[in-house]
């Protein structure tokens, strides 16, 4: 017995330089984008969560800032657009499995290349593989906030640019959101090298998620500069007591994300609706 799929038509939205069009595709965004900045403050980089590393804070975090804010939020947001044909599942960079385990393998390889380059000690890359399972939560809201959502909706607004325009304004624009949640976290030592550093890293993944269209292989990479990057924002002393809390978190995170991308597999397919 064959099984049908949910299929919801691509049609024309509003114009993006409509009102209707400045909310959707910027207002309602960037609004879940500063809701998940705040609460990411509050619970993470107020409470300075990654240099004390409490075991409940660390899922509390998780699940209402990275998990609920960051991921489940956004959907919403992107099912509407996605009805409207303002985006696609290509576009919002899940694609089929097949692919997704393509890029995601050789961006893990690539990552851990650079590590084993940047940190030759065994102590520095446990203390590295710590940090990026405390961090991947992190590192998926900030790629489904940042770029699947915000920085397809922009690419979306100035899409009557050319392809070009768009996404070097997604890039451009996405790059500095991502530099500005250095503030959300806790404070660093130096000011001037983390925002260096996120804007960097912003740069990068912006490039790498709007070239590869995968949420999983750019989470993989944010995840990995974000334990560079903020390496001196996670304290190191409570690293195995805090260990079940940060993987557990960690599983959670990718459970969601997996999640997610069966929600959209499964109830949307894109075709076009002849006029």
């Amino acid at each position: 017995m064959s099984v049908v799929k949910p299929v919801v038509p691509v049609v024309t939205g509003p114009d993006p330089a409509s009102r209707t069009g400045v909310l959707r595709l910027l207002v309602i965004p960037f609004a879940i984008y500063v809701v998940w900045m705040i609460l990411t403050s509050l619970f993470e980089g107020n409470a300075r969560l990654f240099l004390s590393q409490d075991f409940l804070g660390i899922i509390v975090y998780t699940v209402v800032a990275c998990i609920i804010t960051g991921m489940i939020i956004p959907v919403y947001c992107l099912r509407e657009s996605f009805v409207t044909g303002a985006v696609n599942l290509f576009q919002i960079g899940f694609r089929e499995s097949r692919r997704t385990l393509s890029a995601t393998a050789l961006t893990s390889f690539a990552c851990y290349l650079i590590v084993v380059l940047v940190l030759p000690s065994g102590t520095d890359r446990s203390a590295f593989a710590f940090n990026f399972l405390l961090l991947l939560p992190t590192a998926i809201a900030s790629v489904m906030v940042c770029w699947v959502l915000l920085g397809t909706h922009v690419q979306a607004f100035v899409r009557s640019g050319g392809t070009v325009i768009s996404i070097a304004a997604g890039s451009l624009v996405t790059a500095w959101l991502f530099c500005i949640t250095s503030f959300a976290h806790s404070p660093p030592a130096s000011l001037q090298p983390a925002l260096v550093g996120f804007l960097v890293l912003g740069l990068v993944a912006a490039v790498f998620f709007f070239a590869v269209r995968d949420v999983y292989a750019a989470s993989i990479l944010v995840a990995s500069g974000l334990a560079l990057v903020m390496a001196g924002r996670v304290g190191i002393s409570g690293m195995e007591a805090a260990l079940p809390a940060v993987a557990g978190s960690a599983i959670l995170a990718v459970l969601t994300l997996f999640g997610i991308h069966l929600y959209f597999a499964r109830n949307f397919r894109t075709v076009r609706v002849p006029a």
